[in-house]
């Protein structure tokens, strides 16, 4: 088995050493969700680093394995094909537009529920909400909760740069044939995509703030991958398949 490329191995370092740190930091009084992972662009503890830092923090090991597999599966082909500088600009520009589109969806959520509440349940929201997420609670108010998840939510993963790195990969060798448990059938890269995505746009549209999965922010790394390949291709049409090799 060839080598796993440079950014693609330091991707899958970074992200395991964080996830550990994250694991054991609170035995120190530190909460490295609070400072890295993904706040509203509203809250006290929202920081512009955090676009990038978000990618690389995880909520549990089962998010941080599925989301490495797919890095170590996909992500390696396309630094092969692309080069690491490519493959790394790749990652980290899907992931923090992934961000962004989690912030502006978090934005028209917030304003659709506040039309749905008095400004007192408003303000409480605003004044003690924050308080109430960091002692692991919420309000019974379903629509003051849900304000409150929206506002004083956090946003970890790498979910929006892998999901970027499924459209490329399926962008790129559309025709290759995968084999993905259950189905029993290999089933061609650009039809598994295009299932993905429309099954992640189904489960963002049911609008549910408390199911804990950040589905726009998937869209939106498959949103910003797309368009920046379709740069590429553009910019780089007389090369093959539209790329450079580093």
């Amino acid at each position: 088995m060839n080598p796993i490329p440079t950014v693609t191995k330091n991707i899958l370092v970074i992200n395991v050493l964080l996830f550990l740190a994250t694991w054991l930091a609170p035995s120190y009084g530190i909460n490295l969700e609070d400072y890295l992972g993904l706040h509203f662009f509203l809250a006290d503890k929202f920081n512009a680093s955090q676009l990038v830092t978000y990618m690389f923090m995880h909520g549990g090991f089962p998010h941080l394995f599925f989301n490495m597999f797919a890095v170590w599966m996909f992500g390696r082909v396309l630094e092969q094909v692309w080069g690491p500088r490519r493959f790394l600009f790749y990652y980290l520009i899907c992931g923090i537009g992934a961000g962004l589109i989690q912030l502006l969806v978090c934005y028209v959520q917030m304003r659709i529920i506040e039309g749905n509440l008095s400004t007192d349940a408003i303000n409480i929201v605003l004044n003690t909400g924050a308080q109430a997420m960091a002692e692991g609670k919420n309000f019974v108010n379903s629509q003051m909760g849900d304000l409150n998840v929206v506002i004083n939510g956090t946003t970890v993963g790498a979910s929006g740069a892998v999901y970027a790195i499924l459209l490329g990969f399926g962008m790129l060798f559309p025709n290759e044939r995968l084999f993905i448990i259950p189905i029993p059938v290999p089933i061609k890269a650009k039809y598994f995509v295009a299932g993905y995505a429309l099954i992640e746009l189904y489960l963002a549209f049911l609008n549910n703030p408390n199911d804990n999965v950040a589905h726009f922010a998937h869209l939106g790394g498959m949103i910003f991958g797309f368009f920046l390949i379709l740069y590429w291709r553009k910019k780089n049409r007389n090369h093959y398949d539209g790329f450079h090799y580093q």
